[in-house]
């Protein structure tokens, strides 16, 4: 009987893809824009951050470690073991090359992707570094610095993750020995969901009830050793592993870890805020309990900002090969490429454009916000300093609202962008299936989404309850006060627009998304304060009202952003902006047109112009569509995706990517012969196949 080679990898034959050829077809893009994209992208990213992101993916796209070729083919081992090699090889690279922070950083975006480690720089780090005494940072962070020990941050349990205050695993002091023994006295008080704790993690900062002479004081930090540090076996009254795999995120070890009156010593409490006293153990408050609620607005606004990467990277992806996928030929207006008529780029498609170009908008809008956002930040924390904490319920009200809509739009956009795409969308190949489950957790973690719109909307409330009573003056009106007094002047007031060019005012916009939620809060207001009903059975206006509040702000930032820029960008980038911001707001008007209507703001006629200026904006954008994406600067090797190649080379990627397939490697399965064979050879010893097909006798 003959033999073959079975260890012979399948091929494509060297052909070329049906014209037109996608690189001519993005170039010819590319070509029609009326702005040029390197202006925009040198204005969202200045030169130290470009010649930043140049320099380390020189160097990592060279690195085995940071290698992603293999990334859609790995199981949850390989994909974890992989994710260990890149954390060590970064260590290793930041030691060689003298990389700051920013540039591992840099690298870590450029991998985009969760691994062991991410917790040790993204939450253990920045803890002790802000909640520690000096002791502690010599203690602690020194070492951790230099990875001599490895971090995560346990807050979550098993049973409690929004409601904080809830968490069940305490900390009891001991007088007799100055120590603390961490406790979990329940299975829900399981520490679970923490990054990097599975396997990884030397250390937790442990989030833990402090309970003094027996009185409960809630939740507080601890820095916990958890495994030793010459076998790295866990220490004895620890019981800690991995929580199995998820929907995403398999390259990250979350785990869980129980305690069982686990002794830590006293120096082990983070006592850059509060303080308990050796021995007497006297509880010595922070000196100001909304110092923490800094480092929550940081964290939320470099959400945003990662909002408008995690949009632009899906937006890049399906308008580059909306671009350059054509089906059908339209027949009312058939499209022509060296004078032969070609099937229609599905980006000339009217719905397509609706479905995508949208999305583009939302990118910027957080880009402006984001930017804001860290602005106001820094502003605060100046003023806090100094005593003065004016700006911060107005900014942490404003960051919970972000952080739910945002991410919200972020996670809708990536499945649309996902969907567009058509069927190769659901090929892993697309960059956009991995991508979606591994950004989905950002719904729910630093808030619940749906929880943060509660803290929004009591701030929205309290801030209309002390305008209306003539609490709040003129000159202390903030953002938000500001538009609710001008609400009460007239509360009646209606949107001046006669005609559908006027909703390209961005005056009229701002005015109508101001009305919205000035007039949403009051409705909120008068039913808890004058009909009694109760804040449990209002939190599905509350979460529109924190949604309307929050995009008040998007397109406010994105207005008042291009107007700042005028000095900094060509009139030609400026223009290209403003439609985009324009865009944001009329789409996001006929989204959400019922609140507009129920407001009394706008009529029906005012709703039939905003839908008439919408289709008109996307025709006007649909000539920059590429060169928008180009401008968010993001390379191939961050997309890796074969549909958002810069070069166009759609279907060469594709298939190149197939032939990486493991189960390509074989010419026949290995399954072949104990489950195919028999199957086939059964039939033929009965007489109905001749083993090359049907039988004479069928």
């Amino acid at each position: 009987m003959a033999t073959f080679n079975n260890n012979v990898p399948t091929k494509f034959p060297k052909l070329a893809p049906r014209g037109p050829a996608g690189d001519l077809v993005l170039a010819a893009e590319r070509a029609k824009a009326s702005f040029d994209p390197q202006d925009l992208t040198k204005f969202m990213y200045d030169e130290e951050w470009l010649q930043r992101l140049n320099r380390i993916l020189n160097i990592i796209e060279n690195e085995p470690a940071f290698d992603k070729s293999e990334r859609y083919f790995l199981g949850r081992t390989d994909k974890v073991n992989q994710a260990y090699w890149k954390d060590k090889r970064t260590v290793e690279l930041a030691k060689k090359h003298n990389w700051t922070e920013a540039d591992v950083q840099m690298a870590s975006f450029l991998w985009d992707q969760s691994s062991p480690f991410s917790l040790h720089s993204s939450m253990f780090l920045p803890t002790l570094k802000n909640q520690t005494n000096d002791e502690q940072k010599k203690l602690f962070l020194e070492p951790a610095l230099k990875h001599q020990i490895i971090g995560c941050y346990a807050q979550t349990e098993l049973g409690h993750g929004s409601n904080v205050q809830g968490l069940e695993t305490t900390a009891t002091y001991i007088p007799e020995s100055n120590e603390f023994e961490i406790h979990s006295p329940t299975l829900t008080s399981s520490k679970w969901w923490i990054g990097g704790l599975g396997k990884t993690a030397t250390h937790a900062i442990v989030m833990a009830r402090l309970i003094l002479n027996g009185k409960d004081h809630g939740p507080h930090p601890f820095c916990v050793q958890i495994r030793s540090l010459e076998d790295h076996r866990p220490l004895k009254g620890i019981t800690v592993g991995d929580i199995g795999p998820k929907f995403g995120f398999n390259t990250t070890d979350n785990g869980f870890i129980m305690f069982e009156h686990f002794r830590i010593p006293h120096i082990s409490f983070l006592a850059g805020y509060a303080q308990v006293k050796p021995g007497s153990g006297e509880y010595v408050r922070p000196p100001n309990a909304k110092l923490s609620y800094g480092t929550m607005v940081y964290v939320r606004a470099n959400i945003v900002m990662g909002v408008r990467f995690a949009l632009a990277k899906a937006a890049t992806i399906a308008i580059r090969y909306s671009a350059v996928r054509n089906q059908f030929v339209d027949a009312t207006n058939p499209r022509k490429w060296e004078n032969k008529v070609v099937e229609t780029a599905v980006l000339d498609y009217t719905m397509q454009r609706y479905r995508l170009l949208p999305i583009i908008a939302q990118a910027y809008a957080c880009f402006f916000t984001g930017r804001e956002m860290l602005r106001l930040y820094n502003e605060n924390q100046k003023n806090m300093s100094s005593g003065n904490f004016s700006l911060l319920a107005d900014l942490h009200a404003s960051s919970s609202g972000l952080k739910s809509l945002c991410t919200t739009m972020a996670v809708q956009g990536i499945e649309d962008c996902r969907r567009a795409c058509g069927g190769h969308g659901y090929s892993m190949f697309s960059g956009l299936g991995l991508f979606y489950q591994d950004y989905l957790p950002n719904v729910t973690w630093e808030g619940d989404n749906y929880v943060l719109t509660q803290q929004t909307a009591r701030y929205l409330a309290k801030q209309f309850r002390g305008v209306a009573a003539n609490k709040t003056s003129e000159n202390e009106l903030n953002f938000t006060s500001a538009y609710m007094y001008d609400f009460l002047q007239n509360p009646s007031s209606q949107c001046p627009a006669t005609q559908a060019s006027d909703f390209l005012n961005p005056e009229i916009l701002l005015g109508a998304f101001r009305f919205r939620a000035a007039s949403m809060t009051q409705k909120l207001v008068h039913a808890l304060d004058n009909q009694g009903k109760s804040w449990n059975s209002m939190t599905v206006e509350i979460a529109r009202l924190s949604k309307a509040h929050a995009q008040l702000i998007l397109l406010s930032n994105f207005v008042s952003g291009i107007q700042n820029a005028r000095n900094e960008l060509a009139s030609t980038s400026l223009a290209a902006l403003k439609t985009m911001a324009m865009l944001f707001a009329t789409h996001t008007i006929e989204q959400e047109l019922a609140d507009f209507l129920v407001s009394g703001y706008l009529t029906p006629e005012q709703a039939s112009y905003v839908k008439e200026i919408t289709l008109e904006l996307l025709e006007k954008v649909r000539p920059d569509a590429v060169s928008l994406v180009d401008a968010f600067g993001l390379p191939d090797y961050y997309l890796h995706s074969a549909l958002g190649r810069y070069d166009g080379k759609v279907y060469e990627s594709m298939t190149e990517m197939a032939e990486n397939e493991p189960l390509n490697h074989k010419l026949v399965t290995d399954s072949y012969e104990e489950c195919i064979k028999p199957l086939i050879h059964a039939g033929k010893a009965e007489g109905r196949w001749n083993g090359e097909g049907m039988s004479a006798k069928l």
